[in-house]
């Protein structure tokens, strides 16, 4: 068989899907429909029309990679050294992942936890008899493959599902190494493997638990995890803030903010990198090894920023100022 190894237009393509094919809350609920490979083509008329509206930059060109079922609101994804995909669906959105904006009522205890089983113990007490709702949905890791070889996905499968525990966030970061799949969903980091081939991670291991201390603001999640050039994991976390105990016995508290974390691929020597950001997304090395990400603005008429994130740097923003009308000092200076 011809392996396909995608380009960065199949990539592109991809991400047009979970722009053009937003899956519905009910179909979420489903179990993954075990025919759905053989409905591959059924879902490519509204991504190739989503296609047309993209303009891309001189030289490159788009192309379909995948559609619906194949793959449903993906969040983000990455392509092992055997050209397959791993991609991070969610289906919990307002359904489990939870808004300050749409709570009011716990806010104070929100702005006040500091640890994770803070945030479990107001969401029991305001949650009731509906605490059902936090676990109804779930996210996961599909594996989709283009195995004839032809540039376009042709088979996918759940490798990793049922995250859907009550604390549990966006599964908003995937990426592999060798036969390692590593994966970030609030409140643990995963390391999920499948020694026996199958296509299904049968071994999880939690590196690390603790993070999403505050709900905040949807989306400020765990993202953007990479490899550095000192082979150590790294990945962002938005202003949910975290505190963790390290492998070692080491607290690591930071409830308020952003950070940037790494650690070795084993889970140990975990530590912080970079405070105060509000919501990173992906993190990226230039050649010379110097770390940048973006970082979301408080939609206040601020903008975001393109930070290059410095270790030990403390770039300002802390999420209670997410309460003030003008955001407090962040803004103001």
């Amino acid at each position: 068989m011809k392996l396909h190894f995608p380009t960065l237009a199949t990539a592109c393509s991809l991400v047009s899907i979970f722009l053009a094919n937003p899956s519905s809350a009910a179909d979420a609920k489903k179990k993954p429909d075990a025919k759905k490979n053989e409905k591959a083509a059924a879902g490519t008329g509204d991504a190739e029309m989503a296609l047309k509206g993209f303009k891309p930059a001189p030289g490159v060109k788009l192309e379909l990679f995948a559609a619906e079922p194949l793959v449903v609101n993906p969040v983000a994804f990455t392509i092992d050294d055997r050209g397959r995909f791993f991609v991070a669906e969610s289906y919990r959105q307002s359904k489990g992942i939870e808004d300050n904006r749409g709570h009011a009522e716990w806010l104070l205890h929100d702005l006040a936890a500091r640890t994770v089983e803070d945030r479990l113990a107001y969401i029991k007490k305001f949650a009731g008899d509906k605490i059902g709702k936090f676990t109804q949905f779930e996210d996961r890791v599909t594996l989709v493959e283009d195995k004839d070889g032809d540039g376009k996905a042709d088979n996918s499968k759940v490798f990793a599902g049922g995250f859907n525990e009550i604390l549990d966030g966006t599964g908003a970061s995937v990426i592999t190494r060798g036969n390692d799949v590593y994966y970030t969903c609030i409140p643990h980091v995963w390391l999920l493997r499948d020694p026996k081939g199958t296509g299904e991670a049968s071994e999880r291991i939690k590196l690390s638990s603790g993070y999403g201390v505050h709900f905040a603001l949807r989306g400020h999640d765990m993202h953007g995890l990479r490899f550095g050039p000192d082979g150590k994991l790294y990945w962002s976390i938005g202003d949910r803030g975290f505190h963790v105990v390290t492998k070692e016995g080491k607290t690591l508290d930071n409830v308020d903010t952003g950070a940037v974390l790494r650690c070795d691929p084993d889970g140990s020597n975990l530590e912080i990198f970079a405070t105060g950001l509000r919501n990173p997304q992906q993190l990226i090395f230039d050649k010379y090894g110097n770390l940048f990400t973006g970082d979301n603005n408080s939609d206040a008429g601020d903008k975001a920023r393109w930070v290059y994130v410095v270790e030990g740097g403390d770039t300002g923003w802390r999420m209670a100022y997410q309460y003030r009308p003008d955001r407090g000092a962040f803004n103001r200076e």
